[in-house]
């Protein structure tokens, strides 16, 4: 490919990584305007319409005969995935009922060196000494985030479910590097129909009102269903530190929007560990991101601590 081309595809890969994040960071916003009480049917309805969305987009993509042989390539990793990715979606909107968006989403900010922490005690793969101090931050950071519960001012459940949340992600990502050959577009379908029939079994209703399904289908179609189509294929396009760069926006938007639009404030102890643990991942990513762009030198492998 000439390199105008693979520049190009840089750009456009990169354009397509942040407008995932923009279409995350509007979960938190856009469930907190649902009035169904029963998350376990918020649950249901949004994993539903992902699913439509994605399996649609796949036989666009790919076609009937490519969606069936992406399928079936993605073995036992990708139903790994898949279950991660269900348990990641379905307690984001049960965590809601217990904690602030804030919360959740800055957690969240920790997957790419929880990556690298789980990459290094199950296969073993170098961490550098920045990351190290860069996981030590994030710790600390998460640590002021949960004193909350401590206090009683946060429900533990919901720092919990964050936590979750951010650790089956991580195991997700860890995966999906391991296996890089595998696309993982089928596998965030079947989370989405995971997760759509563990709901099923919980929920105490499946009718809601014209407003919420409303509200359901942007949940489901425009924050999960087009985030994660997004993602995957302008994720194939560029390193993984610039995908984990741009994620960052998701953490870092998502809580303004409920700001401006619930009112919704965390607390001092939330902003105070989540810009720790936002800081800790973009200075590292920093020092990454200039780590690649150096020449390599004799010996020395092109990659490092994985994302």
């Amino acid at each position: 490919m000439q390199e105008g081309g693979s520049a190009g595809s840089e750009r456009l890969g990169a354009v397509l990584v942040f407008l995932s994040a923009l279409c995350w960071s509007f979960g938190g916003a856009i469930a907190r305007f649902i009035d169904e009480g029963d998350a376990w049917t918020v649950v249901f309805w949004r994993s539903v319409w992902a699913a439509i969305f994605i399996i649609g987009f796949m036989f666009w993509r790919d076609g009937l005969r490519g969606t069936l042989l992406l399928i079936r390539g993605m073995g036992a990793p990708g139903l790994v995935v898949a279950i991660c990715f269900a348990v990641a979606s379905t307690a984001f909107v049960v965590a809601l009922q217990y904690t602030t968006v804030a919360n959740i989403l800055l957690m969240q900010a920790a997957v790419p060196l929880l990556a690298a922490l789980m990459a290094w005690i199950v296969f073993r793969e170098s961490v550098s000494a920045a990351t190290w101090a860069a996981i030590a931050a994030v710790v600390g950071g998460v640590a002021i985030m949960v004193s909350d519960s401590i206090t009683g001012d946060v429900s533990p459940i919901g720092d919990g479910l964050a936590l979750l949340i951010s650790t089956v992600f991580a195991a997700a990502t860890v995966i999906t590097r391991r296996f890089a050959h595998v696309r993982m577009t089928p596998a965030t379908g079947l989370g989405t129909i995971f997760a759509a029939a563990f709901a099923s079994s919980q929920a105490s209703a499946f009718t809601v009102s014209q407003h919420d399904m409303a509200l359901l289908f942007v949940f489901g179609v425009i924050n999960l269903g087009l985030g994660l189509a997004l993602f995957a294929t302008g994720a194939r396009l560029i390193p993984a530190v610039y995908a984990a760069l741009l994620g960052t926006f998701e953490p870092i938007l998502g809580p303004i929007w409920v700001w401006l639009a619930h009112a919704e404030v965390p607390s001092a102890q939330t902003m105070l560990g989540g810009s720790i643990v936002v800081i800790a991942l973009l200075t590292y990513l920093t020092l990454e991101f200039r780590r690649q762009k150096m020449p390599s030198r004799p010996g020395v492998s092109g990659v490092s601590t994985p994302l």
